[in-house]
């Protein structure tokens, strides 16, 4: 192999690729850029791959148009040491005019450029911000989630403030798996992308373990959840403030569900096809960095969805992000509708502009081991923290002033006790000193449970599951990089929210308070009176329901969330799903072991308070209902077609219940492990998301969440860190 000098090849390149100077999208992913030729029918096109490459999780193909470059904004936290860098480079030759248009390229000269030092003059600003990591920020950001990023975006917007964002994951913003809607199966049960939890083993579904899938890259759980975007509700909301959260109504927190996202007029086929009538084009739409969309392929399964809700008294009049909405509706997703393409915090919140930014900087592949505090005085000061890096090089990287984590549900009490704040016992167990102790840090865990029953369709009803045809698949991918155009680039889930209902359709007030009465002894807490209370109220969903467009699979020991997905099944099916908005039952999640690599263990103590199993089981009954073959959903599938759990129709509550052991899995909204609420009733925030018994650290992320929110929470975690940024930058102004 030749040799070259890194610095020619930045200066070639410059004027031809004028999108991105130098353009490196990740650390594990091809790196592009376009070297000027004064011959155009020399070299057009070089990939680059960092030569630390693990294993490529893209490849480019030598003949690659224009479009199929996906830009990403320069990574200058993939510079783990600048000064000593090494890329091979591979040069593509075009075909010459005279070859046949059907020639390919092919590979001209190969070179390995080997411990390039570069003058500190010929690295942009961003990488220069990124080198000093010996120099003290302002903030330290643990972990660029969904949460993280929006957080570090507001923060950064003062120049004067220096941000840091360390991030256990790669940066995946311009993979394709990732910004591809339809392709989002692909990515579960991935190292690079999935934390991949798996819950212990939960005695009332039958002893099964259920998997958890959790964004393991920039932008977090936006990365690869299932795009949706619901909006909890007034009652939901307010009972946050109720528990002892000044500040934290609904109305107080409206305007961030507004200021995260910038939400597009509904197509006129959505509108044909689906009504829209409740939406209310009034609303603020915003002009925030997450985009919000109505797809263009909705079809009859959608129509009939909302029409058998309607016949069962329970049509949608209001614009569900009003904070009231009973029925069924066609939710919106986090989807540009100009690229088709998953619009999430990496792609939003961390645009080129923002990632420009001199006073930012985004460490990605590293861990954070613990937070550092200064224990001199009356309370432990968070001073910084201790990083791992992916090298395996230890060093701390210091907060003048404030530490926020922001590592999700799962993860940031696990940083916390191995920080010393938590459970003395766990503690102790784990040879961990105190710094606070609280035993309410990993506790109060809450999850939506969600029960999936499958039904075989009638020949001309759509079906996800026609994506096991290989030739369908391509067939759609081809469309898909054509233009965007297809389901591929859409989301077609369905949603209801409903009260309290069952086998006989809605329950009265009456039949409610008989049923929550004879739990009333599992009902002392603050918590569980606030949710009784929603449950009692005739304008407050008890249940969410889903339309999902394919088969769902329940093994007892799932290898990941795609084993519950993809089909297996040889007949084509659609799933309803029953959800429980707001579980009575509490789970934990605790440290196994003082390594962070150590997955902490996750208990979600699913229906521990058997009110739940009640709760859940009368929503099955309900199922019953919407696929009767009178419905107009009902006709779409195939008389005597097979269900699934096979051989179970919820005629009664003790079949319903069998059908809730057998079908209930997570559906990812795990929440509540760092709880603001006071110190005395199981908070370990408060209302400013500050740590009790610290200064200088708070979590911002969905571990804080009081009560789980009505819906997907994925509105709610962006509106949550949108405002924490306004209470952080509040208190930097009193010092």
């Amino acid at each position: 192999m030749a040799q070259w000098g890194l610095g020619d090849w930045l200066e070639r390149g410059t004027e031809a690729n004028k999108r991105t100077t130098f353009a490196t999208y990740s650390v594990e992913t091809r790196l592009i850029f376009i070297p000027a030729s004064p011959d155009s029918s020399l070299l057009r096109v070089a990939s680059l791959v960092i030569s630390t490459l693990r294993t490529p999780n893209c490849s480019l193909s030598p003949n690659c148009r224009s479009r199929d470059l996906l830009p990403a904004p320069p990574c200058a936290y993939n510079w783990r040491d600048p000064l000593s860098v090494s890329i091979s480079v591979q040069l593509w030759v075009p075909p010459s005019s005279a070859s046949s248009a059907t020639s390919s390229p092919h590979l001209a000269e190969s070179a390995q450029i080997v411990q390039y030092n570069p003058p500190s003059a010929n690295l942009p600003s961003y990488i220069m911000a990124a080198v000093d990591l010996e120099k003290p920020f302002d903030y330290v950001v643990v972990g660029g989630g969904t949460a993280g990023l929006v957080i570090a975006n507001r923060l950064s917007e003062d120049s004067d403030v220096r941000v840091l964002v360390i991030e256990a994951g790669a940066d995946r913003s311009s993979d394709p798996l990732v910004l591809c809607p339809g392709l989002v199966a692909g990515l579960y049960g991935k190292d690079e992308y999935d934390w991949n939890f798996t819950s212990t083993p939960q005695p009332t579904l039958n002893n099964r373990v259920i998997n958890q899938a959790r964004g393991k890259m920039l932008g977090g759980s936006s990365a690869l959840n299932f795009l949706m975007l619901l909006y909890p509700s007034k009652g939901n909301i307010d009972a946050w403030a109720a528990l002892g959260n000044e500040g934290w109504d609904f109305d107080s927190l409206a305007p961030y569900l507004r200021k995260f996202a910038t939400v597009h007029t509904p197509p006129q086929s959505s509108k044909d096809l689906c009504g829209l009538t409740y939406h209310n084009e009034d609303l603020a739409k915003g002009d925030g960095p997450i985009h919000v969309t109505f797809s263009e392929g909705y079809n009859i399964t959608n129509q009939a969805w909302l029409k058998t809700f309607a016949g069962q008294g329970l049509e949608v009049t209001t614009d569900p992000r009003d904070g009231r909405a009973l029925g069924a509706f066609q939710n919106q997703a986090s989807i540009d509708p100009v690229t088709h393409t998953r619009s999430f915090a990496a792609t939003g919140y961390y645009n080129p502009e923002v990632a420009k930014r001199s006073n930012l900087v985004v460490l990605t592949e590293t861990l954070v081991e613990k937070i550092v505090f200064d224990t001199t005085g009356d309370e432990p000061v968070a001073t910084g923290v201790e990083i791992l890096t992916k090298d395996g090089e230890k060093k701390q990287i210091s907060a003048n002033l404030e530490v926020i984590l922001s590592a999700g549900t799962l993860q940031s009490p696990q940083i916390l006790e191995l920080s010393g704040i938590g459970s003395k016992d766990i503690l102790e167990k784990h040879n961990i000193p105190v710094i606070v102790e609280n035993p309410s840090v990993g506790e109060n865990v809450q999850d939506h449970p969600i029960v999936c029953q499958s039904f075989e369709v009638a020949d001309m009803t759509p079906s996800g599951d026609v994506l096991r045809d290989p030739n369908v698949l391509n067939a759609l991918v081809g469309m898909y990089q054509a233009s965007g155009a297809g389901p591929l680039g859409q989301s077609t889930i369905s949603v209801a929210y409903s009260p309290l209902v069952d086998g006989s359709g809605i329950v009265s007030p009456e039949a409610k308070k008989e049923l929550l009465a004879s739990h009333e002894h599992t009902l002392t807490t603050p918590d569980a009176q606030a949710i009784r209370k929603l449950v009692e109220s005739p304008d407050e969903a008890t249940f969410q329901f889903l339309l999902f467009p394919t088969q769902v699979s329940i093994p007892d020991v799932p290898k990941s969330m795609a084993e519950y997905i993809l089909p297996v099944l040889p007949e084509n099916y659609i799933t309803v799903m029953t959800i429980l908005n707001h579980p009575f039952s509490r789970g934990s999640v605790h440290i196994s072991s003082p390594d962070v690599h150590a997955a902490p263990v996750w208990d979600p103590k699913y229906n521990s308070n058997l009110l739940d199993m009640e709760l859940l089981a009368r929503g099955v009954e309900f199922v019953e209902r919407l696929v009767d073959k009178s419905t107009p959903f009902g006709k779409l599938l195939k008389d005597g077609g097979k269900r699934q759990p096979e051989g179970l129709v919820a005629t009664d509550l003790e079949k319903a219940k069998e059908i809730v052991r057998k079908r209930q899995i997570s559906v990812f909204h795990v929440s509540g492990s760092c709880a603001m609420k006071p110190r005395e009733q199981g908070g370990v925030v408060d209302a400013k998301l500050r740590v009790y018994g610290t200064k200088r650290l708070r979590v911002v992320d969905a571990s804080v969440f009081p009560m789980e929110p009505v819906g997907n929470i994925q509105s709610v975690v962006y509106a949550v860190a949108e405002k924490a940024a306004d209470l952080i930058k509040e208190d930097r102004k009193s010092l």
